[in-house]
């Protein structure tokens, strides 16, 4: 176990799954704080934790079922003809819907960020809560909404890492523990940044876009899928870091840019 998670490749997925979890997390945290506003002060930081918490072993309970249902490997059906031949199993079938939830709720996410940026938060605030478990039971179900896309991103960053399937799930919960850990203690400075830098968060999303294409692909591989005798690969993890590296460089540079452009 030791010797998978220090391999570079556990190493990097890590990073980049933290990395995503806490990007995924801002929405949720921007939710989270409405919420607990509604309270009284002295309950406002109570609320915040106790819901963070529940919400990362509600994750992690996910990720568990999750990863169960993907590790459904053996096929329930097989198409074969003369241009198409493919052995569907759960594993495939889950992976496919996961990388299509992913590119339709990315894209869902970048359109309503652009055209009504505050939509969601308004509704929210038109909520009325006025105790302490009413507002740790709506912060658990926001988490809820926002847990799947998490996941989804969790299962396509560590598929295939390693032949051990409890190895990649061990990975995934370290990942949300410390994604989790990392809102709790700096969620208002983080909170503060992204706002100051939306384009972070749009990037994020876009990344999510090139996951769910991961995952569908992925998917095509472990079913065997063939297509006029052409058999669909997969596509290796160091494009996806690459991707995410070059865009977060050219980010940095930008930032760099615009910030000596208002000090001039």
């Amino acid at each position: 176990m030791l010797d998978f998670l220090l391999t570079s490749d556990a190493i990097m997925a890590l990073l980049t799954l933290t990395f995503l979890e806490i990007i995924l997390g801002i929405d949720n945290i921007v939710f989270i704080s409405i919420a607990a506003n509604k309270l009284p002060e002295n309950q406002r930081n109570k609320a915040t934790n106790f819901g963070l918490i529940l919400a990362m072993l509600q994750r992690i309970l996910l990720l568990l079922f999750v990863s169960f249902l993907i590790g459904l490997k053996e096929p329930f059906y097989t198409v074969d003809n003369s241009w198409l031949s493919l052995n569907l199993s759960w594993q495939s079938v889950i992976l496919f819907f996961g990388g299509l939830f992913l590119i339709y709720k990315s894209t869902s996410e970048i359109r309503e960020k652009v055209e009504t940026p505050h939509h969601d938060e308004n509704s929210l605030k038109s909520k009325r809560i006025n105790t302490l478990s009413q507002a740790v039971v709506q912060i658990v179900l926001i988490d809820f909404i926002f847990s799947i896309d998490s996941i989804l991103t969790a299962v396509g960053m560590t598929n295939g890492l390693s032949a051990n399937h409890n190895y990649n799930l061990v990975l995934m919960i370290i990942a949300v523990v410390i994604s989790i850990i990392i809102m709790i203690a700096f969620a208002n400075p983080i909170r503060k940044f992204i706002a100051a830098n939306p384009s972070i968060q749009i990037l994020g999303l876009a990344f999510l876009i090139l996951i769910g294409f991961m995952l569908i692909t992925e998917a095509a591989h472990l079913s065997k899928t063939s297509i006029f005798d052409n058999e669909i690969g997969t596509v290796p993890k160091g494009y996806l870091y690459f991707a995410i590296a070059f865009s977060l460089f050219v980010e940095f540079l930008n930032h760099k840019i615009s910030k000596r452009q208002k000090s001039s």
